[in-house]
């Protein structure tokens, strides 16, 4: 959750540096265009960025879950996106994620056996 908070602060601070980066060169229009042109590729690049880092965490957080078709959980929220994500987010199962004892992936706290690597309690 850390890298989606500076993520997402990222995000939010790039429009203002556009703003920024226009303004200071008013005086060469054509150097304006161009820099708000190069903070419009970036916005897109970060954005397409946040959207593969929220598709690894659905299909991690799904398979940690114990979930069949993680991979169907990554189509949902990558076609719906944040209907998908809210989609998500209520259909799996709730409980807090613990280390496993054998591989030390995460598994959920109430599941008996570890779906990583099937040692169960």
């Amino acid at each position: 959750m850390r890298l989606a908070m500076k993520l997402s602060k990222l995000l939010c601070t790039l429009p203002m540096l556009s703003a920024v980066v226009c303004f200071a060169q008013r005086n060469d229009p054509g150097g304006a265009k161009l820099a708000c042109c190069g903070t419009f590729f970036i916005f897109w690049i970060v954005l397409i960025v946040l959207n593969i880092a929220l598709l690894v965490w659905v299909a991690r957080d799904a398979k940690a879950r114990g979930m069949d078709g993680a991979i169907l959980w990554m189509l949902l929220v990558f076609f719906l996106s944040l209907l998908g994500l809210i989609i998500y987010l209520f259909a799996r199962p709730q409980g807090n994620l613990v280390p496993c004892p054998n591989c030390g992936n995460k598994k959920l706290q109430a599941s008996l056996k570890c779906p990583h690597c099937g040692y169960g309690v």
